[in-house]
């Protein structure tokens, strides 16, 4: 037999691995796509719907169909033609896998901003507090996976006040009395 050689986390130490495994695995044709899980996804241009996969992602909006978060988010994204995500930054890295489609992805430094279009499986990483954002340029929908280096991401940091703030209400509603 073999030698277990890192320590199991405390909440999967006495699941049968029958459990862990059941508990492990999404669906992805069970997942609801939520078309408000950001304070910019209301406004034209910034329609874009989120398919939770492990944890919450950069929404904070808990899904109990979602694989637990550990040390990073997963989620799928469907963006529709001409819509996107606002210029945002995180407190870790975040990166963007094209799976159908082509998504134009920019970043902006010292009021500079540029971009690059992925196709399918092109991927982007996106440092910690870089601006960035993405758009559909395209006919198509896109869809893209995004993962934020964390499993609990703070607010997603949109350089728009007015949508910060309403991102930050949003996030704050969302937290249950008690919740570390």
């Amino acid at each position: 037999m073999g030698t277990v050689r890192h320590t199991i986390a405390d909440q999967y130490r006495d699941l049968p691995v029958e459990d862990l495994l059941r508990r492990q695995v999404v669906r992805f044709r069970e997942i609801e796509p939520d078309w408000d899980a950001f304070a910019d996804s209301r406004k034209e241009g910034g329609r874009r719907a989120q398919y939770r996969m492990i944890g919450a992602g950069g929404s904070g909006k808990p899904d109990p169909k979602a694989i637990p978060a550990g040390g990073f988010t997963f989620s799928i994204m469907c963006v529709p033609p001409g819509q996107g995500g606002a210029l945002h930054t995180h407190e870790v890295e975040e990166a963007f896998f094209c799976l159908k489609g082509r998504l134009t992805v920019f970043m902006e430094r010292d009021g500079r901003q540029v971009a690059t279009v992925l196709e399918p499986w092109d991927i982007v990483a996106c440092p910690a507090g870089i601006p960035h954002g993405f758009r559909n340029d395209g006919t198509e929908d896109v869809y893209m996976q995004t993962m934020i280096g964390t499993g609990r991401p703070g607010p997603v940091g949109f350089v728009d006040d007015a949508i910060f703030q309403e991102e930050e209400r949003r996030l704050a509603s969302r937290r249950t009395p008690g919740a570390g």
